[in-house]
């Protein structure tokens, strides 16, 4: 098993604008959605050959899907051209910039991240960082 994390979930309003979303960001990332039912708003994106899973669902409950205050998802990506892809598809897919690609030396020497918000108002990050040796 590799990874620290078995699966994130995120709710949905809008599935297809949701799933739109994902697929546009994702693909840069090497991530391609394994699990689609619109008739009950269930996706999943993975990285094949990774165990690690990212949902998009309408919520179980019922009621509306709304983003956590303070919660983001982190997305690794290949190189810092991803990045730059990703965000800039996600832009184009109907999210909203929280933070333009770039380096950000204040979080470590080798991050470089960008900052988007879902149709649906989720945080998420997209990051390629080299890991200090020290």
């Amino acid at each position: 098993m590799s990874g620290l994390f078995s699966h994130v979930t995120v709710g949905a309003r809008d599935y297809a604008a949701a799933t739109r979303f994902y697929d546009a960001v994702l693909l840069p990332l090497g991530l391609e959605r394994r699990t689609d039912e619109p008739e009950i708003g269930w996706a999943c994106w993975h990285r094949p050959g990774d165990p690690a899973e990212f949902y998009v669902c309408r919520p179980f409950d019922g009621a509306a899907a709304t983003p956590g205050n303070g919660s983001m998802t982190a997305f690794f990506a290949p190189d810092r051209m991803a990045v730059d892809a990703a965000h800039a598809a996600g832009l184009a897919a109907g999210g909203r910039d929280e933070g333009a690609p770039g380096l950000r030396p204040h979080y470590s020497t080798g991050y470089y991240g960008a900052y988007l918000r879902d149709p649906d108002g989720n945080k998420l990050c997209v990051v390629h960082r080299i890991i200090d040796a020290a």
